[in-house]
């Protein structure tokens, strides 16, 4: 974790970019496999990218909801181990987000349901709230410093 002066790497940041959205849809698919995949026939890219299965008239929407939400949380985790400053989690959230947009709007069209929009801004809400909650609480932890020298 390096915090002076930092130099600005484009790599790195898509780098940064790419890990993070691998590990969000890898996420979401163990999550989508458990809560939905116990419940329908046949698992498609719909839970994923299809908007009208975000819904909350059916237990199958509700468990696409849970595992959208439930991989926010991990998303916040994964933040913390990969991006490591709290400044950088809003930015790599909505990222995360917007590029999400992007894929459902090629595979669905356009995203016309509120509930997809609320569990969506939900997600980046609580995915970049709770990655700066955890990269705060470790850039403000005491530097642990020795009371006396080592005889080396």
């Amino acid at each position: 974790m390096f915090y002076g002066s930092v130099v600005w790497d484009p790599w790195l940041i898509v780098a940064q970019i790419v890990c993070l959205q691998c590990l969000y849809y890898l996420t979401l698919g163990v999550f989508v496999s458990i809560f939905v995949g116990t419940r329908v026939s046949h698992m498609s890219l719909v839970y994923f990218f299809d908007f009208a299965t975000v819904t909350a008239s059916t237990v199958t929407g509700w468990c696409v909801i849970a595992s959208v939400l439930l991989t926010s949380v991990a998303g916040a985790g994964y933040m913390f181990h990969l991006i490591e400053r709290a400044k950088k989690c809003l930015d790599f959230s909505a990222t995360v987000y917007i590029i999400h947009l992007f894929i459902c709007i090629v595979y669905g069209g356009w995203p016309s349901s509120i509930t997809w929009w609320v569990v969506n801004g939900t997600g980046l809400a609580l995915m970049a709230l709770l990655g700066e909650y955890l990269c705060i609480r470790r850039e403000l932890r005491e530097i642990p410093i020795p009371r006396y020298r080592s005889n080396v």
